[in-house]
Formats: structure tokens, sequence, C-alpha cells
């Protein structure tokens, strides 16, 4: 190794240029920002994993002093196509015609203070159907279960397909003959290894401030992790230019992965642009465990067969992972990875993007 005297950086101890601000309390996190004439929102969620919203009310809301706006999924552009990304964006700021989750917003309300936003929120009027939910890889999988998106099909080996179910997604990596190779192998040993969802879990809960100015530019003071691609899907959610957007980002007290999607920042910019004010919405310790997206559940067997003097000749796997309640679980990855650290030539795996009825 080089002589550490060297070296310009490594081996010192080098002040943090946010240092003094955290330490003497300066430093100031979503839940700190403030601006004249800010008002509180908060946001209506689901009680339940899968229902159809038959109609929402929220007439009596607004009749509380002090309430100013009520917004639901019909306060967002139309959906020109029901089953594409964009559809899916919207639907999990807010729901639109089911809900999918526990947790999954169903309304915003804003109001001069938050108490007076959460006492609008139990005057709020969901009539719901409720429906069996899917809650695991399996019972999504299974052909009995009750079908999240009734107007999406399946997309298998790079192809659509016209099978509606909960699997969004199958595909197929392989090479070699692994048929072959496993009749070859003196010895073949197969498992099946399942994981529960996770959530990253960090100390600070999601916070946003909104201000939709009367000449249609919005900025947004956030924590988040990614400010630019917080813009590009506001942008794609309220079908508004990039260039009229700015997120702000404030200090971050963690996010491990977790606050780069966004989730009340839409909601916010539209009560603001209802009232003509900044808007804070702040999420609870339960809001973040129930409405914000975790690292996923799901399983992978995995089959291996090896001759005696321990040359692996054949590998397969099976890796099937919770997408939540929208397409995009980590399986790809996950699949690209399974078999990467061994150079075998009888590789077959089969990827599953599941949707389940969580965040």
């Amino acid at each position: 190794m080089k002589d550490p005297k060297k070296y310009n950086v490594i081996g010192t101890r080098p002040v943090r240029p946010d240092g003094t601000d955290k330490v003497t309390g300066r430093a100031l996190y979503g839940a700190d920002f403030d601006m004249a004439g800010l008002l509180h929102g908060k946001i209506l969620r689901s009680p339940y994993p899968h229902a159809r919203i038959k109609s929402i009310n929220f007439d009596e809301a607004l009749k509380i002093d002090g309430v100013l706006a009520v917004v639901t999924s019909k306060d967002l552009p139309d959906n020109p196509d029901g089953t594409s990304s964009v559809a899916y964006g919207r639907g999990n700021i807010l729901a639109k015609d089911k809900v999918l989750y526990v947790g999954h917003a169903v309304a915003g309300v804003v109001a001069i203070d938050p108490h007076t936003a959460e006492e609008a929120l139990e005057l709020i009027k969901v009539d719901y159907e409720i429906l069996s939910p899917s809650l695991s890889v399996e019972e999504a999988m299974d052909d009995d279960s009750e079908v999240i998106h009734e107007n999406a099909f399946m997309k298998e080996f790079g192809e659509m397909t016209t099978i509606n179910n909960n699997i969004d997604e199958h595909f197929q990596h392989k090479i070699g003959n692994v048929s072959k190779g496993f009749d070859e192998a003196d010895l073949v040993v197969e498992g099946k290894y399942s994981t529960v969802m996770v959530h990253q879990g960090y100390i600070e809960p999601h916070a946003a401030t909104v201000l939709w100015k009367a000449d249609g530019s919005i900025t947004v003071w956030s924590s988040t992790q990614g400010a630019f691609p917080d813009r590009d899907e506001i942008s794609v959610i309220l079908d508004v230019p990039i260039s009229k957007i700015k997120v702000v980002p404030m200090e971050i007290g963690g996010g491990f992965g977790g606050k780069i999607p966004i989730y009340q920042e839409p909601v916010a910019a539209l009560l603001s642009k209802k009232t003509g004010k900044p808007v804070k919405i702040l999420m609870s310790r339960k809001e973040v465990f129930e409405s914000t997206g975790p690292t996923p559940g799901g399983y992978t067997w995995i089959k291996i067969g090896v001759k005696n003097n321990g040359k692996i000749i054949a590998m397969q796997a099976e890796l099937a992972f919770e997408a939540g309640a929208f397409p995009g679980s980590p399986v790809g990855m996950g699949s690209q990875c399974v078999f990467a650290a061994y150079n075998c030539g009888n590789q077959l795996i089969d990827g599953y993007d599941v949707i389940v009825n969580k965040p």
C-alpha cells in the first residue's frame, strides 16, 4: 500500500459540511419547512387491502370551518390507457376504481391546521365493496385468486398475451441443455427459499410542501433522495411540463432507497392549486409503514446438479417477487444475479413479476 502520508484525503478527518447545522439544530428537514399562508393537508387511506370504490362523499367534510378543499382521483388528469405506466402511477397516488392495499390513498383534504384536516377525514364517507386480497406471491399466482387489475394482461417471454391474472410478466433466461445436465449429474439438490416484505425503516417520515403558483409553476420542498426523479415523476402524474417544476430537497433523516418514489407530493400540489396557498403533508409512522414501498417478499426455488468431483453442470431457478399493487418488482435484477457467480453451461431461470395487495 502506498505510504498514507502521501495521500491528501485518506487518513484525514474532513469536516462534514452539514455537521454544524445538524448538531446545532439549524438544519431544516421536510417537516420543518414553513412559509407565509401555509395550509396543512391529510390523506384518507383505505382500511381494506382490496375493495372496489362505489362512491366517495365529502360534502360534510367541506362544511367544517377551516376546511378549504378535498381532492380525489377525479382531480388527476385522465388516463388515456388504463393499463399504462402513467395510469399505474396516478392510481398509486390516489385510488380510482379500487383500493389495492391497506393504506392506499383515497382522498386528500386541506385545512388551516392539521387537527382540522384530521377531523375532516373522519367525515369523508367511502362506500366499499370488499374483495378477496392476495397477500403473497403464492396466493396471487393461484388460479382461483381475485384478479387485482381486471384490464391488464400478462406479458410472457417478451410478448403480450390474452391471459388476465396477477402475473404482470413471466420471462426466461436459458443457456445450454438443463435437462441433459441434470441427467448427467451425480447429485441433484433443490430447495425453496421464501422471504417476507421488509420496510427500509428510516427515522424521518415522508414530508412535503408544495406551492402551485398562479403562473402554473410548481415548487416542491420535500424529504427526498432524488430531486430530479421526483420532478420527472410529478411532471408525468400531473401532466405539467418539467420546466414548470422545481424540487428543493430538504435535509433527509434516512431513506435507503425508500425516498426516491413520490407519494403525497401530487396530492399536496392539487390541494395547493385549488386553494392558491402552499400545502404541507406529513406522514405518520403508521402511514409510512402501510403506504410506502418496501423491499419485496417472494420466493426463490433453486435446483443444482453436480458431478462427484464437485463441478456444477446444471442450474435451474424460479424467482417470484412481489411487485406490490402495481408492476415493477426487482425480479429482473434478481434473475440476472442468481447464478452470476458461477461458470455453468446449462442454466434455466424463470422470473415472475407478481401483483399483490401490498404497497
